[in-house]
């Protein structure tokens, strides 16, 4: 458990005690003094999980929302791809790995593009099963993924062809493009709400 998690849960005991002792003052019966109890308890406890995994949260209502409403929308303007930020704050892209459809979470921060085993298997991507592991330190700790190529990665108009990512089981669902796919365009930037991707001038992402 998280030291913010410590905290919300001596927070969430701390007002229990308070709701209790405001109950028990009160004349009224045991049993509805119990029946209130468990009420608040209940709602202590969605409290709280609710804000220990508000970013997991906020990622499902986004994917959620945004396949309902269109709020992910991405537009593509000539050769330029612009994609709207979610309401997570992040920037999620509709892509193609080798002819499958595959979202894929765009974070600057990320230095190689990564994927889930599954994901990697279903779309047909070459995983290096039989090389040294690399290791990844995440926001969970240290994680073993293995090398390997999407052989055509489409994002709106543009394609990178054998580009090198990394693939493992402890991402789960997670799909990222990183900096080796940004560093192949002519330019990205952020404007405003929206992020803009650029190809190259003339030439193939490679």
């Amino acid at each position: 458990m998280t030291e913010d998690q410590n905290i919300n849960l001596v927070f969430a005991i701390g007002a229990l005690v308070l709701v209790a002792s405001v109950l028990f003052s009160r004349r009224i019966g045991l049993g509805e003094i119990f029946r209130n109890i468990l009420i608040w308890i209940a709602i202590f406890a969605v409290f709280i999980v609710g804000f220990s995994y508000q970013q997991e949260i906020l990622a499902v209502w986004s994917r959620v929302s945004g396949e309902m409403t269109g709020a992910n929308k991405q537009l593509v303007v000539g050769d330029t791809l612009r994609i709207r930020q979610s309401p997570d704050g992040h920037f999620w892209v509709d892509t193609m790995v080798n002819e499958l459809p595959v979202r894929f979470l765009i974070d600057s921060g990320a230095t190689t593009t990564a994927m889930s085993l599954a994901t990697a298997r279903n779309s047909g991507v070459e995983v290096n099963e039989s090389s040294f592991p690399v290791i990844l330190t995440t926001a969970n700790g240290s994680v073993e993924a293995q090398r390997g190529n999407i052989q055509a990665l489409q994002v709106g108009p543009m394609i990178a062809r054998d580009l090198p990512i990394v693939v493992a089981a402890e991402f789960g669902e997670s799909n990222v493009i990183g900096m080796n796919f940004l560093s192949k365009l002519r330019s990205w930037r952020v404007e405003g709400t929206e992020m803009v991707l650029e190809p190259p001038s003339g030439a193939p992402l490679g």
